[in-house]
């Protein structure tokens, strides 16, 4: 590819090492352990021209270099199109599971830099860094190369406060596509996924960042408590109702048995309905209800509400047709934010069908927090 960017600039808070210098430590001993990549479309490894060359297999590649002696399992969580709300929700899922001794952690082009996904993004980092087995964990921040926007400021005061390491691409590799060292569709499709050539140079900050803290794993380093949140840490605890760890009251919504066959399979495990006032009933417990489902690209489809605990005037519209034309997208309507903490009950009903409605309306999940 040629191009070269200042990938030591790209470690942006060096944070408490101790997680990361004692995961090197036992991978020079030899102890079997896991790598997970948890993030959207970027980690998933979209647009590159194959698995091998999308960044997260190109981190693992630097720890099977790094340390022959020890047997790697390489974790791939990336879904595309989903942000830290989706993905506090299915971390214990698709990477706790696993007991997982290293995690990266990348929403920054995903979420929107507000207060509420700084919220989220905590909860998520908290579920992850606060886990029993206790990972290393080190965040990535992705940018639009075109703008440079990003989720990164309110993400890096989360990694800040819980003192992990970080790696930016704004401070590497932004500065030469905006400067026109690099021509942004050398690495680039969209101005927002890496192609290969991009995600090389995405690997590239991180490892850089890895290779320095190599270099320091013999200098001592206390290890970091878990300090009291940021946010109203309301999503810490999120977790997803579906077909298989749920029981709704159905009445015309028909469960969907699919096996799901990888992480970002994710049409599968809810449910479908097609007849207008068909309902399915849930109860959840806490301040926080969302609700997941498939906004398609053939429509016409059917549109749902969502009422909360009887709120018929609160309805939260759920339209199915999705406008863009890249394909189906899981999308996630917020149907109570910060309400009042025990039960809830939400009901989804479709509430608009058509004689040639392409597609039934599909209810992913519920998340509640």
């Amino acid at each position: 590819m040629g191009y070269e960017v200042h990938a030591e600039n790209g470690w942006v808070s060096r944070g408490s090492l101790y997680r990361l210098k004692e995961l090197m430590k036992r991978a020079e001993r030899g102890d079997r352990l896991t790598l997970a990549f948890l993030g959207g479309s970027i980690t998933q490894g979209s647009v590159s021209t194959q698995y091998t060359n999308c960044y997260a297999y190109r981190v693992y590649e630097w720890f099977v270099r790094r340390f022959p002696k020890t047997a790697f399992t390489y974790i791939n969580a990336g879904v595309g199109g989903t942000t830290s709300q989706f993905g506090v929700a299915r971390a214990d899922e698709d990477v706790l599971a696993y007991k997982p001794d290293f995690v990266i952690i990348e929403f920054s082009v995903n979420d929107d830099n507000t207060d509420f996904y700084q919220e989220t993004y905590e909860g998520l980092v908290r579920k992850v860094y606060g886990n029993v087995y206790e990972p290393a964990v080190l965040l990535v921040h992705n940018m639009y190369y075109d703008t440079g926007n990003s989720a990164e400021e309110k993400h890096r005061e989360i990694g800040t406060h819980y003192k992990l390491p970080s790696v930016s691409m704004k401070t590497t590799i932004y500065p030469e596509v905006a400067s026109g060292v690099i021509p942004n569709r050398e690495i680039t499709p969209d101005d927002l996924h890496p192609n290969t050539n991009g995600h090389e140079l995405v690997a590239e900050v991180i490892t850089d960042c890895l290779d320095r803290i190599y270099m320091q794993r013999r200098e001592e380093e206390a290890p970091a408590g878990m300090p009291e949140p940021v946010t109203a840490n309301a999503y810490a605890q999120a977790r997803r109702y579906q077909n298989h760890n749920s029981n709704p009251v159905c009445d015309g919504f028909t469960a969907d048995n699919t096996l799901k066959k990888y992480v970002n399979d994710m049409f599968r495990c809810g449910w479908t309905a097609s007849e207008a006032g068909a309902s399915i009933v849930f109860e959840t417990e806490g301040t926080e209800i969302a609700v997941q489902y498939r906004k398609s690209v053939n429509r016409p489809a059917p549109v749902a509400i969502a009422v909360v605990d009887g709120d018929e005037a609160g309805a939260v519209t759920l339209d199915a047709n999705f406008e863009e034309d890249w394909g189906d997208c899981l999308y996630i309507d917020t149907v109570l934010y910060h309400g009042r903490p025990g039960k809830h009950k939400v009901e989804i009903r479709l509430a608009e069908t058509h004689e040639d409605d392409a597609v039934p309306f599909y209810l992913v999940s519920v998340i509640g927090a």
